[in-house]
């Protein structure tokens, strides 16, 4: 009978057990986290876009927040108390889904202060970033029921921002003591996006989101960054379609050695280029000879390491 009685207590303390966390990039220093390392598949095995800036051991900065990225949010061992703003490259679900959901967590974190959420503006395929978050939360939102956190009933307000950029020079959004944030639009087909770069304690980061790079402006973003992180999500050889959406390894080459930048991550993949990593590696070699890796989610980069 007590033998039965510590099985199931043990199946129960089992079945009650959270996800353990990893550990936290690290406790000082200036780190990049890939939440989410895939697109919108459902077959990879990866989770869709985002990223966290760490800092002193504190998640300071989100980057997208697609499918998935919210339960590596939870095992990266990241607060959503310590969030300084969000960022978001464009509103395509495998960029925003988990966003609804990490706003309902946060009543359960006691967040007490008001949340930035930059993103681009609108077109007649899609909402602005303002209208975005009114779509969710607002009075006649799909997620009504949470409009305290735009409305200022609640403990803090969702503070929604359109960047508008289209002049093809990046435009600062963010000038403070605690980091920098600028961002320049991007090409992503008729989809409106936004390149951004994160300038914090000394670090550059450039998130490239979607884009085809038919505007050849990134690189003016990526100038000297630690690490470029470029979205690898189509094969050299591929359809003009997908062209018209994504940069292929070439353009990524071009835009890594064009900009001087010390690393880059690739991240964004997704099933049409795996098994193809040599051939993409070799094909941005022909333009950019310094460090490349390609990302897996919960992976972490420290800028110290990439210091010559």
């Amino acid at each position: 009978m007590c033998f039965k009685t510590s099985i199931i207590s043990l199946l129960f303390l089992i079945a009650h057990t959270p996800l353990s966390a990893a550990p936290i990039c690290g406790p000082s220093g200036v780190w990049l986290q890939v939440l989410g390392s895939g697109g919108p598949e459902i077959t990879d095995g990866r989770a869709s876009s985002g990223y966290i800036i760490w800092q002193a051991g504190r998640a300071r900065l989100l980057i997208d927040m697609g499918g998935g990225s919210l339960t590596r949010f939870e095992q990266s061992g990241a607060s959503i108390n310590d969030l300084d703003a969000i960022l978001l490259t464009h509103l395509h679900v495998d960029h925003t889904n988990d966003l609804p959901a990490l706003v309902k967590a946060s009543f359960f974190t006691g967040r007490d202060r008001d949340l930035p959420i930059y993103g681009p503006t609108g077109n007649q395929l899609m909402p602005s970033t303002t209208a975005f978050v009114q779509g969710l939360f607002g009075t006649d939102g799909a997620f009504r029921y949470l409009q305290n956190n735009v409305d200022g009933t609640g403990r803090y307000r969702l503070l929604a921002e359109d960047v508008d950029n289209d002049g093809g020079k990046a435009t600062r959004v963010i000038d403070n003591e605690k980091f920098k944030l600028s961002a320049i639009s991007v090409n992503h087909g008729p989809i409106p996006a936004i390149a951004w770069r994160v300038d914090i304690a000394g670090t550059s980061f450039v998130f490239s989101g979607d884009m085809s790079n038919n505007r050849d402006v990134l690189w003016r973003l990526a100038s000297q960054a630690d690490i470029l992180i470029a979205h690898h999500a189509i094969p050299e050889k591929t359809n003009p379609v997908a062209r018209s959406l994504h940069m292929p390894p070439s353009e990524i080459g071009k835009i890594a050695a064009k900009a001087k930048v010390k690393r880059v991550v690739l991240s964004h993949r997704m099933r049409r280029t795996f098994g193809k990593e040599s051939e993409s590696l070799s094909i941005i070699r022909k333009r950019y000879q310094g460090p490349v890796v390609f990302a897996d989610d919960l992976q972490c980069f420290a800028i110290k390491k990439f210091k010559h």
